[in-house]
This record gives C-alpha cells, sequence and structure tokens, in this order.
C-alpha cells in the first residue's frame, strides 16, 4: 500500500488511446474516463463502453481541457484520471487493528470531495490510530496527490479502502460487531461518546452531510454543540474532534 504507479502518466492521468485502453482493461484503479467532445472513432467507442462496464464516471469535455490535463501532450481525444496510490480492502483493515491487538476504530467517509479535506483528515486519523478510512467509489474524492501532499505523509501508513455501497458496507462491518455512529444535529453530544470496542465513524459530505439511507444504518448520532453565529464547521475540522474524542474514550 502506498506506492506511487508506474505507467504513461501525466501526473495522476494516463493520456493516449493505446494506454487508456490497456488500463481500462486492467485491474488499476480509475476515478474517471475524461473524453473530448465531437470525435467519433471505434477506438473511443470501445474505450467509453469498457469504462460503463467498469462503473466508471465518463465525462465529455473540450480539447482545451484535455490540453490542459495532459500539459499540452499528445492525448488523442482521450484521459483517464487514476489513483496516485492503491487502495487496500476492508480486510486490510481489520488486518490493521489485529497488528495491534486493538478493538476495531475505522473511519467513514460519505462523499468528501474537497482532496484537501481528505489529506487532512488523514493526518489525523494517523495520529489518534484509527485503523483504516472507507470511501465511496463514486462521487467522492480519491487518493490523489494533492490528498497525499496534504496528508504530510499520512498517505503511507493509512489504509484506505474504496467500496461501491457505503450502506451495504456499514451493515456488513455491524454484523462483524461493529458499532456505527455518524453525525446530526439531534444527536448525543460527541464529548459523552464511549468508542470502546470495534467502533466505526462516518464523516458527512462537505454541504450535505450524511445521506439519508447511510444515516438510518449507523447505530447512533453524536452532535458537536456550538454557540457561535456559524453552525456549522469544516469537515475536517469536525472529524478531528470526533476522532480525538474517540482516541480519548478508548484510553490512548
Amino acid at each position: 500500500m502506498g506506492q506511487p504507479r508506474s505507467s504513461e502518466e501525466a501526473g495522476d492521468f494516463i493520456i493516449g488511446r493505446h494506454p487508456v485502453e490497456a488500463a481500462l482493461k486492467s485491474n488499476q484503479s480509475i476515478n474517471k474516463l475524461f473524453l473530448q467532445t465531437g470525435l467519433k472513432s471505434d477506438v473511443l467507442s470501445g474505450i467509453e463502453q469498457l469504462a460503463k462496464k467498469k462503473g466508471i464516471i465518463t465525462q465529455l469535455v473540450p480539447k482545451s481541457k484535455l490540453d490542459l490535463l495532459s500539459d499540452q501532450q499528445n492525448h488523442q481525444g482521450v484521459i483517464v484520471a487514476v489513483a496516485a496510490f492503491e487502495y487496500a480492502t476492508i480486510d486490510d483493515l481489520f488486518k490493521s487493528a489485529a497488528d495491534k491487538d486493538e478493538p476495531p476504530f475505522f473511519l467513514i467517509l460519505d462523499n468528501v470531495e474537497d482532496p484537501h479535506n481528505l489529506g487532512s483528515i488523514m493526518r489525523t486519523a494517523d495520529a489518534a490510530g484509527v485503523h483504516g478510512i472507507i470511501i465511496p467509489k463514486r462521487r467522492a474524492v480519491g487518493l490523489t496527490s494533492t490528498v497525499a501532499k496534504t496528508s504530510t505523509g499520512a498517505i503511507e501508513y493509512m489504509p484506505v479502502a474504496r467500496v461501491t455501497n457505503l450502506v451495504n458496507t456499514v451493515n456488513e462491518l455491524k454484523k462483524a460487531g461493529l458499532w456505527v455512529f455518524g453525525t446530526d444535529m439531534d444527536g448525543q453530544d460527541y464529548r459523552e461518546w464511549d468508542a470502546k470496542g470495534p467502533t466505526a465513524l462516518v464523516i458527512g459530505n462537505e454541504g450535505k452531510g450524511i445521506s439519508p439511507l447511510l444515516k438510518k444504518a449507523c447505530d447512533g448520532m453524536l452532535t458537536i454543540p456550538m454557540v457561535g453565529h456559524v453552525q456549522s464547521l469544516n469537515a475536517s475540522v469536525a472529524a478531528s474532534l470526533l476522532i480525538y474524542q474517540g482516541f480519548t474514550s478508548r484510553g490512548k
């Protein structure tokens, strides 16, 4: 885990028809496919179909956008955004806890979109002994170079699993004995939260919070009391407060 990828990349992108096609046929983690608007060819159609079968988001963009992403290289009308670092599995997260002989303490991020937030959260999670982070494959930031930079090295040590469906994953974690807590304005005061034992904490999207179905799947909800004029906190700040309450209650 944490090893940079080596392929025909420009930053976090693979460019050109043959390299992109090869990446789509491999097991490489791909975040998004960019296709140039107005271009028609059998190769591009085949690439689009491959992406569709894998459930990869496809975006039609003007040539100028591809020129920018590829730093003016010959992109041939197609680019894929790839993960800068490899992802873990849920089993890897459990192993991380078992290796330390500790009950699991996982963090679940529901569609966090800002790479700076993800990087900051990873940094706090590593400092507070979180055993792993779970993120969704769609509508969320992945492990990019910006995330790596913001995490100031934590990305090398914090396993991140990417799953298709967070609700299903939460239900599986509950079957495995974890108690899952989310955040809500009407929840329990987070300062009273006891995170001893197998626990997972859900942090919601920067603007929308936790999705209704995921909220319903949680065992309990936590709230951060606020008395100021601004009744919301940055996602990474809120996550830090909650993570460290978990850290403290677990007797660290």
